[in-house]
């Protein structure tokens, strides 16, 4: 196994941790393999986790902050599923990476283009996230 397939399958451990800052610190390392399918199905575990919404939260922004395709896709799967309480805290989160000052990448313009996903849940969740890149209460 290479170096980066072991740090990954670690990686993917501590998202089953029992440690919520263990599961947060996996949130934000997995966000750069959101096109990897096991870290993807991880994300979304993340992003939905039932223990701690401070998980749901930081992960949310590190996928945000990624910014590709297939981490926002991540992120809009999640939110058509989530319930009211993980739906803010992954409002919150993805408002944390666009307040940042390090350049967020266009998460508009990626909602855009999921529009078109063929998946009606990832549709729905990237127009709920378009509207929260829209809000300007905050």
């Amino acid at each position: 196994m290479s170096d980066a397939m072991s740090g990954l399958q670690a990686t993917l451990d501590e998202a089953l941790s029992p440690s919520w800052s263990q599961r947060v610190r996996a949130g934000r390392d997995l966000a750069v393999f959101a096109d990897v399918p096991v870290a993807a199905e991880a994300l979304v575990g993340l992003l939905l986790d039932v223990a701690d919404t401070a998980v749901t939260r930081q992960t949310a922004e590190a996928l945000a902050r990624v910014g590709t395709m297939p981490a926002v896709r991540l992120i809009a799967l999640a939110v058509a599923g989530a319930d009211d309480s993980h739906g803010d805290w992954m409002q919150t989160g993805v408002h944390d990476a666009l307040m940042g000052q390090d350049g967020v990448p266009d998460i508009a313009a990626v909602c855009g283009q999921l529009a078109r996903d063929p998946e009606a849940a990832v549709r729905r969740g990237a127009a709920e996230i378009l509207a929260w890149t829209d809000d300007t209460t905050w």
